[in-house]
């Protein structure tokens, strides 16, 4: 696909709005935002010299891609309804790129809705943080047809620094909902290393070198070790969206006929850090649930 595209934006929250930037400062115009909050679309819309939209018919009537970072399966249904003011309006000839974490029978009826309309509809799953969609080096992992991948396939290698197709529509959902399981369970067990550590009385920035050199070495070890110790949430992936993703996973062990005992108590932990009003919190501020001298009324579980 040409860099003269128009891309259009739906969600420029923290990872829209720096995949917005991405995108602009590398040849994408970026012609529509559109977002709930209308300050934020009106402030990215200035920034990147975009039009930003009251209606999401508009994001796809001035663009020839479209991207959706929105927040949920309610949000995808939304803004791709069969009736009233919707993406699919005007929408033939154009792509859906969907890079929001939802179910994957979100992505498989959008791709039918995407059809019916004319359209072509791709998800592409993020496995990465704010920082890495500014510096557009995502891990993407992407599902649907062949030829919508090929389509877009130059957009998304400026998005990301990997970049792999999954296979059909849902299929990369899949793996994503399975990826952010085994991570949200991994940084509940190193709060748990961690917090167990203080109240043993150990040197904290010692226990994390030793945990690099051994077996309980881990991506999150690098990334949220050391802003556990330190009581640094600033966020990066929050909590909230944990107890979401772990939620979906969740439910296709369900359907699958499978317990995963770890992962449903992890999403409990995730599930009390939102009940505390921490939700908003990167998911390293698990930890506040695991430091004894950290703990409240509010958030002991």
């Amino acid at each position: 696909m040409a860099a003269a595209s128009r891309i259009g934006i739906v969600g420029v929250g923290r990872m829209g709005a720096n995949i917005g930037r991405r995108l602009h400062e590398t040849g994408y115009p970026v012609a529509a935002i559109y977002d709930a909050n209308q300050s934020i679309a009106d402030e990215i819309a200035r920034e990147l010299g975009a039009e930003s939209v009251r209606e999401l018919a508009r994001v796809t009537a001035a663009s020839d891609v479209i991207l959706t970072v929105v927040t949920d399966d309610a949000a995808m249904r939304k803004v791709f309804a069969t009736t009233g003011d919707s993406l699919l309006t005007g929408a033939s000839g154009k792509i859906f790129v969907n890079c929001a974490t939802v179910s994957p029978e979100i992505h498989v009826e959008v791709e039918r809705l995407a059809k019916a309309a004319g359209a072509q509809s791709l998800e592409a799953c993020m496995a990465s943080s704010i920082s890495q969609a500014r510096a557009g080096t995502l891990y993407l992992m992407c599902g649907g047809e062949q030829s919508a991948f090929e389509r877009v396939k130059p957009m998304l290698e400026k998005m990301s620094s990997s970049l792999r197709y999954v296979g059909k529509a849902g299929e990369a959902a899949k793996v994503k909902a399975l990826v952010n399981m085994v991570m949200n369970i991994n940084t509940a067990g190193l709060a748990e290393g961690l917090g167990l550590g203080e109240s043993l009385g150990l040197d904290l920035t010692m226990l994390r070198e030793i945990f690099a050199q051994t077996g309980a070495n881990s991506r999150v070890l690098e990334t949220d070790g050391e802003d556990m110790q330190n009581h640094d949430h600033a966020c990066y992936f929050s909590a909230a969206h944990a107890a979401k993703d772990s939620g979906i996973a969740l439910d296709l062990a369900h359907e699958a006929g499978l317990s995963l005992p770890l992962a449903e108590a992890t999403k409990r932990q995730f599930d009390a850090m939102r009940a505390a009003g921490l939700g908003e919190l990167d998911k390293s501020g698990i930890a506040e649930l695991t430091f004894a001298s950290r703990r409240s009324a509010a958030v002991k579980t």
